[in-house]
């Protein structure tokens, strides 16, 4: 039986460690290259919002420059709410997944993205796992910064879709995922009773055993390296707890990451930046009734903030 890990080595997120560790900065006549490339991929017939609430988080966490890739049944939506992109559209499977072919469609963005965001919106996981499997070997390769959320996170997942088949799976060089509870059970064939007993010692496992910076998403979230190391926040309501919070949140996470942040400083700043901006909204609106659309709007502002010394 694993014993459970302490907390008391968590490194805290407050406003003194973000502005002890800001996030990179383009110079004053820096172009949209400079602030960086941001790919997300996802979106489905039944959920095209998710790819957009994702996208307008990166842009407003610093993005330069967005390529929305989704499915072909929604592309041209897509695009019209978000003429800030390039829009692609990706053949689909019945389930609502990306077909194979998607790979080929991608690859030639792999050396012009700094960072890539799959999973908001997709449906079909098994589809979507076999997708991945065939894009992380071209990421490696660019050095791209990868981050799994939703279904994608389901590549760790056997063959047969179980957590438990054998043989654990490892990424060859780090990517971000980002699970709440229940999605952890689903990875790790845990129980969430579990997961929520021992959210330290299941987060930092997972890291450990993935080779992957794990937000561990909750009241209070915790973020783990495949080195050991280990951040908490607390901070947030319950309003955070709608429909797309969990898409924004990764948007904003990519968004940082394309900008140059390592993928530790990229999930830090983007849970606190997530959190406060549910409080702000609370602060107007009330805990409970804020949209998920409403807090990437926040984000800019907050950005200055932290970064003031």
């Amino acid at each position: 039986m694993d014993m459970p890990i302490s907390s008391t080595d968590c490194v805290t997120i407050d406003a003194a460690a973000l502005r002890a560790w800001p996030l990179p900065m383009p110079s004053s006549d820096g172009d949209k290259e400079q602030r960086g490339h941001v790919l997300i991929l996802g979106g489905s017939r039944e959920m095209p919002g998710a790819v957009i609430l994702a996208a307008t988080a990166a842009l407003r966490a610093g993005a330069g420059k967005l390529t929305i890739a989704t499915g072909a049944s929604v592309a041209q939506l897509v695009a019209l709410a978000l003429p800030e992109a390039r829009v692609i559209g990706l053949a689909e499977t019945v389930e609502g997944g990306f077909t194979e072919d998607a790979v080929g469609k991608l690859d030639p963005l792999a050396d012009k993205v700094n960072a890539i965001l799959i999973g908001p919106g997709m449906q079909d996981e098994a589809a979507t796992a076999v997708l991945v499997r065939a894009l992380l070997p071209r990421l490696e390769a660019s050095h791209t910064s990868a981050v799994l959320d939703a279904c994608a996170m389901g590549v760790i997942l056997g063959a047969d879709g179980s957590a438990s088949d054998g043989a654990a799976f490892r990424f060859t060089l780090p990517v971000i995922v980002t699970p709440h509870a229940g999605e952890m059970a689903h990875l790790t064939g845990a129980s969430k009773e579990d997961i929520a007993a021992d959210p330290d010692g299941h987060a930092a496992r997972a890291a450990q055993r993935w080779n992957a910076v794990v937000a561990l998403k909750g009241a209070r979230t915790l973020i783990n390296a495949p080195d050991g190391a280990r951040w908490q926040h607390e901070g947030g309501n319950v309003g955070l707890a709608i429909s797309g919070s969990g898409d924004t949140l990764a948007g904003i996470v990519a968004g940082l990451a394309a900008r140059g942040a390592s993928l530790t400083q990229a999930a830090c700043w983007g849970v606190a930046l997530h959190a406060r901006a549910g409080e702000l909204l609370a602060e107007r609106f009330g805990v409970l009734g804020y949209l998920a659309r409403e807090l990437p709007g926040e984000v800019p502002a907050l950005m200055a903030h932290f970064a003031r010394r």
